[in-house]
């Protein structure tokens, strides 16, 4: 594994910090409980890299915006930043989300290499190689999107100093070793798990939905549309309700409709919690949106003017989605704020809500946007989409214009996976870095005219929502280059 560029130096505090456990390498991995252990330490890193999701899923998108705090304005230059426009190379969220999926990718790639010695049994290590396989395409199915090509590395390093001769695959070569680890993960792992323990771990209906969204992103329908019908056989179905998606009562969490999601668990002292729904609430909202006015409330991912005009009339998701305002002290503060995520729970700031990577209504508006692009707007291609509007109190569509089908199908996957980190993923896949600028460049407009937020008199700097071809994918770290001169910049940073 690239030892390199896991940080933006090659500090030994860093470095150790890489190692799933606290023992020495060469004394662990030697069992099964102590494999499933650095397999649990590679969710945990996964986990970790899902607190942020929404600064690149959502916050560089037309979903959201910030509740700016006119009197703090210590994260214009990171994290802000991806809300309007203005990330350069030197942003440290930029850094942190390198240095994180590396870190992970070296704990996931230990494991592989360790276990294969590890006393434990054939069906365990066959279950353990296959998770870490889907672990890792899941993390590169998301890089490659973030940066294009990237350093793949499938094995660890003894001496850091080879790590300065690697160099950036291609698109291409990245998409064929996600292909790979998830068609491998997808072989060797289960449709269900037999113990309760296991729940919410990565299935065979994981690493096939996963791998139909990898061929639908390259455009191969075909293949994408034969994938994703696997996925209709294994027992997903949806939820009568939508809220239960995200419902994290014990009798609903990793539901019917769940085929992968973070798991998170609150309402203890384990450091396991999720706390979105103090992230997402309104700035001075106090306890009004969390329940407890001791937490510090982000006031980011704001849903935008936009996303809430684009729900049609009746469409149930919402209200369970967002709120357009919330009230305190008897005042109502016109402050909207994503609410998916909102339940009880007994301890500030350590809820137990878990974070959707892959719904089965995914699932069938993948197939829905192949069948269309390989066949035109179908009866089959409709009745995938009209199952997810039904579900939503909506009427159902009939649409006889495949480029009509298309827009309806992207206008209801931004509804229905509304701030679940799909929107930038989506608009890139449909749309080219021409197309792709100028729509953004046509939300800024729209935002820079009527705020969604109040800015309390904070004015646009000239570089806010200008958007250009380059901003398509991310910049590379600027301490990645100077670590690595064989690493080449994206284009425009």
């Amino acid at each position: 594994m690239l030892l390199a560029t896991l940080a933006s130096s090659c500090s030994e505090d860093f470095l150790n910090q890489s190692d799933p456990t606290k023992v020495g390498v060469n004394l662990f991995y030697k069992n099964e409980d102590q494999v499933k252990q650095a397999l649990n330490g590679v969710y945990g890193g996964v986990q970790t890299l899902t607190n942020t999701g929404y600064l690149f899923g959502e916050f560089q998108t037309d979903n959201t915006t910030v509740d700016l705090n006119p009197a703090d304005r210590g994260g214009a230059g990171s994290w802000e930043a991806f809300e309007f426009g203005t990330v350069n190379s030197g942003n440290g969220e930029i850094a942190n989300l390198w240095n994180g999926y590396y870190a992970t990718l070296y704990n996931c790639n230990l494991t592989l290499e360790k276990m294969v010695d590890a006393t434990m049994s054939e069906t365990g290590r066959k279950e353990v190689q296959a998770q870490l396989k889907f672990l890792r395409g899941y993390m590169y199915f998301n890089m490659v999107q973030y940066f294009g090509g990237v350093i793949i590395v499938t094995s660890t390093l003894s001496v850091p100093d080879p790590a300065f001769d690697l160099v950036r695959s291609t698109e291409a070569e990245t998409w064929a070793q996600i292909e790979k680890d998830l068609k491998d993960a997808a072989a060797g792992l289960p449709e269900k798990y037999t113990a309760a323990a296991d729940k919410g771990r990565a299935t065979k209906g994981a690493a096939l939905s996963l791998l139909g969204k990898a061929y639908l992103t390259q455009k191969k329908y075909a293949d994408a549309l034969a994938t994703l019908k696997e996925v209709t056989k294994l027992g997903y179905a949806l939820n009568a309700n939508y809220a239960d998606n995200f419902d994290p009562a014990p009798a609903k969490k990793n539901g019917i409709e769940s085929i992968f999601e973070i798991q998170y668990q609150g309402d203890n002292d384990l450091g396991e919690w999720s706390n979105f729904q103090y992230v997402f609430a309104p700035r001075i909202s106090k306890g009004a949106v969390t329940g407890y006015a001791a937490g510090a409330n982000g006031g980011r991912n704001v849903p935008t003017n936009d996303i809430m005009a684009a729900y049609e009339k009746g469409d149930l998701r919402k209200d369970i989605s967002l709120k357009t305002s919330f009230t305190l002290d008897g005042k109502v503060y016109p402050v909207p704020y994503v609410s998916k995520y909102n339940y009880p729970h007994t301890i500030v700031s350590r809820t137990n809500t878990n974070w959707p990577v892959l719904r089965y209504a995914d699932v069938l508006l993948m197939l829905a946007e192949a069948t269309n692009e390989q066949s035109g707007p179908t009866a089959e291609a409709l009745g995938y989409l009209n199952q997810v509007r039904k579900r939503a109190g909506l009427e159902e569509l009939a649409i006889a214009d495949k480029a009509a089908f298309r827009t309806a199908v992207l206008k209801e996957r931004r509804l229905e996976l509304a701030f679940e980190n799909h929107r930038w993923f989506d608009l890139k896949r449909t749309k080219t870095p021409a197309e792709w600028a100028a729509f953004m460049n046509a939300h800024g407009a729209q935002e820079r005219a009527k705020p969604t937020v109040d800015r309390g008199n904070v004015p646009f700097n000239s570089t806010d929502y200008v958007y250009t071809e380059n901003e398509y994918v991310l910049p590379l770290p600027a301490p990645q280059i100077l670590i690595n001169a064989k690493l080449i910049q994206n284009p425009g940073y």
